[in-house]
């Protein structure tokens, strides 16, 4: 969810607007004399979002990326099984 708001309410609001941006995912467009001047999102989304400029700053990162979705669909893949060994052992997230 997207919400803009002034900078004023902003101020106002801003322990309730950051513990919704970390736990809701939401976004606030924050503006300044009615202009969009700032955007407040959750830290664990920003740092995502730096990840993925970082892997699209590098081309040769990209082209793996591209050649790996070719080989995809291609059929040309190998199974965790058939790489290492053995069977992948995947446990539900409740169960960690």
């Amino acid at each position: 969810m997207t919400k803009t708001l002034p900078i004023s309410e902003a101020r106002i609001n801003l322990r309730d607007l950051v513990e919704k941006a970390q736990r809701l995912r939401s976004h606030y467009v924050i503006t300044r004399n009615g202009k969009p001047d700032a955007v407040l999102i959750g830290h664990n989304e920003y740092e995502s979002w730096q990840e993925t400029l970082d892997v699209l700053a590098d081309s040769d990162e990209v082209a793996g990326i591209f050649e790996g979705l070719t080989d995809l669909k291609a059929g040309r893949s190998v199974s965790f099984k058939e790489t290492f060994g053995e069977a992948l052992n995947v446990r539900s997230a409740k169960g960690r």
